[in-house]
């Protein structure tokens, strides 16, 4: 059934977490809530299953969104070395020129996901998509200076615009 026939009515709640359970990086319990809470109506547009799964993620608890956060991988780090992303994470990495750093480049990167994830208790987290290597460095520097809070807030909002990257590239 093409996705533009498909309305969330018809989308039993298996199908739905299936297909959109991996959006918010390894945690389909964002989609299996916004589901059950009838949070998707009308078609299956992006910006509607992205209203509905990012309403069901500031819903969750802060620990909970705090294990999201958790769940995203480092940037250019050990996953992605040894090739453990998930499809989307790799192909987002790579996209941005993660897969091909220096070895200066990729020491930089290390080091600061190392004071980050000591400091905030999380994996810095960005949107890669349209930036470069320089771009997501300069904002890894720049961002390590935040508190807590506004790192989390930020972090929590780069969550939201990875996950519509992604329902935009699965859906009209």
């Amino acid at each position: 059934m093409p996705d533009t026939d498909i309305n969330a009515p018809g989308i039993s709640r298996q199908q739905f977490v299936s297909r959109f359970g991996g959006v918010f990086e390894h945690s389909p319990f964002i989609a299996e809530r916004a589901y059950a809470a009838s949070l998707v109506t009308g078609a299956l547009t992006a910006s509607h299953v992205h209203a509905a799964l990012v309403a069901s993620f500031r819903a969750a608890s802060d620990e909970e969104r705090l294990g999201v956060l958790c769940a995203h991988p480092d940037l250019a780090g050990r996953l992605a070395i040894s090739g453990e992303l998930t499809r989307d994470s790799r192909e987002e990495q790579s996209g941005a020129g993660l897969d091909r750093l220096s070895p200066t480049e990729h020491a930089r990167f290390t080091a600061l996901n190392t004071a980050y994830v000591e400091k905030f208790g999380f994996p810095f987290i960005i949107a890669v998509k349209g930036l470069d290597r320089d771009a997501i460095l300069a904002a890894f520097e720049r961002r390590i200076g935040n508190s807590r809070h506004e790192e989390f807030s930020t972090a929590t909002a780069e969550v939201e615009k990875i996950a519509r990257l992604r329902l935009s590239s699965m859906l009209p």
